[in-house]
């Protein structure tokens, strides 16, 4: 566990104060995402050494023994486990709370942060944390640690709050991917879904096929600063995970509640892996991985029970890796001219009545999600796997057909691009929703695009939506894919300070969000991402 990403960011930002026992005002409690609610008291509690924090059950137990250490590990003030109720910190189980939920209480003698699960534990300490400041008595040569009194109660507003990395084109590494987890956690945001194989690099260790990491991790070199732009790096690029690693990366999102759903693209976006295997594709084509990023032609052949059955040993691969009960299958993007190309695919649609590329998807799509439920788990994919041609005008797709053929059911429909209505549509269906418009939530859109208030005034749910069809929408994914951000801080950049306002879209009831006190409770967090080098984007007046 490394000690700079325990920092409690707040002693940081919070300025020091003077009095024995400090008095807050409303205007100094800033916390990101904004509670439910928040009943401020007249006067502080003291955090000092030695005191004693009790747990009621493992759940709790496991909560306050994150307090410990965080606190330990950030100010140096050693607090011990107690068996008794009368501690100084408490946390207690109150199975009446919603998921992710809790209840914060803090009295000049005592906190109790109250949950129904280590979710809610966690991100009451995380408010703690944010609640924290210093005080600095020049005269005695001390410092101490002050929290308000108060009485807050606060719950998620969506249950999906997600960050997507993209690291197939470019390869970040596993201390930066931590680096992340940690500025999630902080902010209550739950999922982070990692894009790790696509045309330009597969980054995932998989034991029964080498080949996928040692020629699909690699190119020889990268396009640069915009598409088809004609130039390149001159640089080679590569880079992968190994089993170990991702263990590793997945227990460390775990202690943060936060949950990896891993995204293995198919059919289409596939090229490095048929760079590693070139049986895996429909052309028969030997193909080095790709420099240039893009759609590109080939697809995996799907008719093919070998391809098949390498997809499902990937998947299982997968499953062991990491426990999401979401698996992520991409889906987005088929070129079906390869499909279109070649005679043995066209025999195979004939012989089973299958209509259109579009239905050959989804047939496929299908029998996959089948093998994702069988083995306990759940598939979701990109809106494109509802088989609704959401490209017209595109080259590659204009000539496309809709297809026939219906998507599972148990499916989480990924929504990103198209008319809004589709998203209506599918949750109308009973598909669950995540929504993930690319006009509002693409991180890797420059600012003039996508501003920091558009980002805060995303609504995940589709305007008009019935609200009996509300809960099918389980909430928003901001996405950093990063074919032009070769480098940790051009992620950073794209990222931060967005990444916060979507975290409150993510948490914060319509009525409790205002933009002004966002920035307000913003500034405070900038200036802890200055002591971590965080290169942000400087958006505020």
């Amino acid at each position: 566990m490394q000690a700079i990403y325990r920092l409690i960011f707040v002693v940081i930002l919070l300025s020091s104060c003077n009095e024995k026992n400090k008095t807050f005002s409303e205007s100094e409690i800033t916390i990101l995402p904004q509670p439910t609610s928040v009943a401020l008291g007249k006067f502080s509690f003291l955090l000092e050494d030695d005191m004693t924090v009790y747990g009621d059950t493992k759940e709790a137990k496991k909560g306050s023994d994150y307090f410990i250490t965080s606190i330990k590990d950030s100010i140096k003030i050693n607090l011990q486990k107690t068996d008794k109720e009368a501690a100084d910190i408490v946390f207690k189980l109150d199975t009446s709370l919603n998921d992710e939920a809790y209840d914060l209480n803090i009295v000049p003698k005592q906190i109790t942060v109250s949950a129904n699960g280590y979710g809610g534990f966690f991100y009451g300490v995380q408010t703690i944390k944010q609640l924290l400041s210093k005080e600095i008595s020049e005269e005695k040569n001390e410092t101490k640690y002050l929290i308000p009194t108060a009485n807050i109660k606060d719950k998620p507003r969506f249950k999906w709050r997600a960050y997507m990395l993209d690291e197939s084109r470019y390869f970040h590494g596993e201390k930066f991917v931590k680096q992340m987890l940690d500025q999630m956690a902080m902010l209550k945001m739950n999922v982070f879904h990692w894009h790790l194989t696509d045309d330009a690099g597969w980054r995932m260790e998989i034991k029964k096929y080498p080949l996928l990491t040692k020629v699909g991790a690699f190119r020889t070199d990268s396009e640069i600063e915009t598409w088809k732009s004609g130039k390149t790096s001159g640089k080679a690029h590569g880079g992968f995970y190994t089993q170990e690693q991702i263990k590793n990366i997945v227990a460390y999102a775990e202690e943060r509640n936060i949950t990896i759903v891993p995204e293995f693209e198919m059919p289409g976006h596939s090229s490095a892996a048929i760079a590693s295997y070139t049986w895996l594709g429909t052309a028969g084509k030997d193909i080095d991985v790709p420099v240039k990023f893009g759609r590109h032609y080939d697809n995996y052949d799907v008719t093919k029970p070998e391809v098949v059955q390498f997809i499902k040993d990937v998947l299982t691969e997968i499953f062991e890796l990491f426990p999401s009960k979401v698996i992520h299958i991409g889906g987005d993007e088929v070129s079906y001219k390869s499909w279109e190309d070649a005679k043995h695919v066209q025999k195979y649609m004939k012989e089973h009545g299958i209509k259109t590329p579009a239905d050959l998807q989804i047939a496929f799509t299908n029998d996959i999600s089948k093998f994702i439920e069988a083995n306990g788990r759940r598939m979701m994919g990109w809106n494109e796997i509802m088989g609704i041609n959401i490209h017209k005008g595109v080259e590659e797709k204009k000539h496309d057909q809709e297809a026939e053929t219906e998507l599972a059911k148990n499916v989480v429909v990924h929504f990103w691009k198209g008319n809004l209505d589709l998203a209506t549509q599918a949750a109308e269906k009973g598909y669950g929703i995540v929504n993930s418009l690319h006009s509002n939530t693409y991180l890797d859109y420059g600012y003039k695009n996508i501003s920091l208030e558009k980002a805060y005034g995303f609504n995940p749910i589709p305007k008009g939506l019935e609200k009996k069809y509300h809960n099918n929408i389980y909430g928003l994914g901001c996405q950093m894919w990063s074919e032009w951000t070769p480098t940790s801080k051009d992620v950073e950049r794209q990222t931060f300070p967005r990444i916060a306002a979507f975290a409150e879209v993510g948490w914060t009831t319509l009525e409790n969000k205002d933009y002004k006190s966002f920035k307000q409770a913003l500034k405070k967090i900038q200036k802890y991402w200055d002591t971590l080098g965080i290169n942000y984007a400087k958006v505020l007046e």
